[in-house]
């Protein structure tokens, strides 16, 4: 043979070898990350062309499909009760993708999923009709959380002490996911990104802030089951006016007559005394104080309910003043109004903190069960003779002390409240905290609920955790007491 034809038969072997390898890469090994790819049109085409599965609630979809004009996107998310709903389902769009339940179940409210085909439909490709996911929200707990918090901004989380199913979950301003789900949305969907107070925002699990005074149950908590003190009920060494150990800053309370001057735990609950609970974190340390917070559930990064919420921080690396501060929920210490609630869960179910969840199953098109969310998985938190006597100083709180707005009649209610300084030198609006639980003895229904209201319009005189936070709670746990 031709020693040129030779050379150019051998190349262009080694060219279709190339080819074959190439092809066998892509097809085998690409294949899940090129269909996977974000780019991939295929995939919203696939998503939208039949009608999603639902989103239920109490036992009726929130969610609906609506079939558009457009051959390829077949059909759009629709929302009946968009802004009551939105910071449980989160939006699916043809546009902006999925986010929350919508994002993390995607697959199987668009049929995709593996689990939902049977093995002819596996191997012919033949998309699976769509599941669901059943939630554990409580409709009358999460319309009464919207309708109370109403125009102001902020968040309210109401959850089952035992089970730890989220009973309500609502973030305010709202928004209606419907107006962003097709192709068509970018004027509606630039003026939420826009909107200075951050509709898309779910401030419920993604937006922690200094939570005040409310964090003084954990401290409390520390300060019981450290031994620091014997019980609720025995006189603190907390002197008043308090320096804050190491400066000349005198560290004030709300009430100048309030009794705060080495006052018990219940009394410091009832009046709010910063100068008792400020010393007891100094007195404590930040490593015995952290270990309580991170009991509750603080510093965890990957807290999925199954939305992730951002982690709640309690900080490391303090002075003794800088400890004392957080004391009172203040330096560097941030919270969410979910993990609020996990700290009233815990006291009222025991000392035992129950794994909150806002999903109970997910489920193929005819209602079998692909995954379920088992209820009451606990963690100890506080022995039962501290939770015993936390409870008892929170309802001293609402009977007697600054939560008197928080009482549900024929109900026992032990609550919290906190006001926390914002901005530099608390040079914005303070935020208005509330976190609580309840309890009919004559149903065994409970709830436990946190709530916080950055900012209402009202006066900086008016901000208060009994006067703006503690109503929204009361509704709440009046709704899931059936009262």
């Amino acid at each position: 043979m031709n020693k040129t034809i030779r050379r150019a038969s051998v190349f262009c072997l080694l060219m279709v070898l190339a080819l074959l390898v190439r092809a066998t890469w892509v097809q085998g090994y690409e294949a899940r990350a090129l269909a996977d790819d974000e780019h991939n049109r295929r995939n919203t085409i696939a998503q939208y062309a039949q009608p999603l599965g639902d989103i239920i609630v109490a036992g009726s979809p929130v969610t609906g499909s609506k079939e558009t004009d457009d051959d390829d996107l077949r059909y759009k998310r629709t929302y009946g009760q968009g802004e009551l709903y939105a910071a449980v389902t989160g939006y699916s769009s043809q546009a902006y993708g999925a986010t929350q339940l919508e994002g993390i179940y995607s697959d199987v409210l668009d049929g995709t999923d593996d689990r939902l085909g049977s093995p002819t439909d596996l191997l012919t490709g033949k998309q699976a009709d769509p599941g669901a996911v059943v939630t554990t929200i409580d409709p009358d707990v999460q319309k009464a959380g919207f309708e109370a918090l109403g125009d102001d901004r902020g968040a309210a989380v109401a959850m089952d002490p035992v089970s730890g199913r989220i009973l309500g979950m609502v973030s305010s301003p709202s928004y209606d996911p419907s107006t962003i789900s097709g192709t068509t949305d970018g004027d509606a969907w630039q003026k939420l990104l826009a909107a200075k107070d951050k509709p898309l925002v779910n401030r419920a699990l993604r937006q922690p802030l200094a939570p005040g005074s409310t964090f003084k149950l954990v401290v409390a908590s520390a300060a019981l089951e450290n031994g620091l003190y014997d019980s609720v009920d025995t006189p603190t060494d907390s002197p008043n006016p308090y320096t804050l150990p190491g400066t000349t800053t005198v560290l004030s309370n709300e009430s100048a007559s309030a009794p705060c001057e080495n006052a018990t735990l219940r009394t410091a609950l009832q009046y709010s005394c910063n100068n008792v609970f400020a010393k007891a974190a100094a007195d404590l340390g930040q490593d015995k104080v952290k270990e309580m917070a991170d009991a509750f559930g603080f510093d965890t990064e990957k807290l999925d309910v199954p939305v992730r919420a951002s982690e709640s921080v309690y900080p490391t690396g303090m002075d003794k003043a800088q400890t004392a501060l957080t004391g009172i929920g203040q330096f560097e210490v941030t919270a969410t109004p979910m993990q609020m609630a996990m700290v009233s869960a815990a006291l009222a179910n025991g000392g035992e903190l129950a794994a909150p969840h806002m999903v109970s199953k997910v489920t193929d098109s005819g209602g079998t069960a692909l995954q379920t969310y088992e209820d009451g998985d606990t963690e100890r938190v506080v022995s039962e003779s501290t939770a015993e006597q936390l409870r008892s100083a929170m309802v001293t709180v609402v009977e007697e002390g600054t939560g008197t707005n928080a009482r549900v009649d024929g109900a026992e209610v032990g609550g919290k409240t906190g006001t926390a300084q914002n901005g530099v030198d608390n040079s914005n609006t303070p935020y208005a905290w509330f976190t609580s639980y309840a309890k009919d003895d004559s149903t065994g229904k409970q709830v436990a609920v946190a709530v916080i209201v950055e900012d209402s319009g009202s006066a900086r005189s008016e901000v208060s955790g009994n006067g703006l936070a503690a109503p929204i709670a009361q509704k709440m746990m009046a709704a899931a007491l059936g009262r």
